[in-house]
């Protein structure tokens, strides 16, 4: 009796330290083309988050842009088929004028493998932005599943 009183302390401690999805942030997030999105959200220390959104789910909010696709990766290395801007991701404050002026435009951030994008994904939430999403894994996750890269000449401009 007493092994299975251990064995189950054990077994619930074990499940009470395992992170459930809504610890984590991870939600099902509806897209405006109405297909469900595994995101997960992201908290920003001083307040705030971001999106964590995975390659698939942005190839499907592609295929309905309602957002603005910003490549903050530097030096150049490709770009994402309609991406509007490109702001490395260190000059974020300095390029605001670039930004929409209503902070809660959706903005989706990417680079080669997200470290930059979620540094520039930080700094736009810091500056009162409520809408950032990062693509997780950047670039090299999004050709690595199959999806094409233009490798143009001009890069940042």
């Amino acid at each position: 009796m007493r092994i299975f009183l251990l064995n189950l302390l054990i077994l619930i401690l074990v499940a009470l330290a395992l992170p459930s999805h809504e610890i984590c942030g991870e939600a099902n997030t509806p897209s405006s083309n109405g297909h469900i999105l595994k995101t997960q959200k992201v908290p920003v220390e001083g307040g705030g988050s971001y999106t964590d959104v995975s390659v698939t789910g942005l190839a499907m909010m592609l295929k309905n842009k309602d957002f603005l696709l910003i490549n903050v990766h530097i030096p150049y290395e490709g770009e994402i088929e309609k991406t509007d801007l490109f702001i490395p991701y260190n000059e974020i404050e300095q390029n605001l004028d670039k930004l929409p002026s209503n902070n809660e435009t959706k903005i989706i951030l990417y680079c080669k493998t997200d470290r930059m994008s979620i540094i520039a994904a930080y700094t736009l939430v810091k500056l009162g932005f409520n809408n950032v999403w990062n693509l997780k894994g950047g670039m090299t996750a999004w050709r690595q599943a199959g999806y094409p890269l233009i490798e143009k000449k001009e890069g940042f401009k």
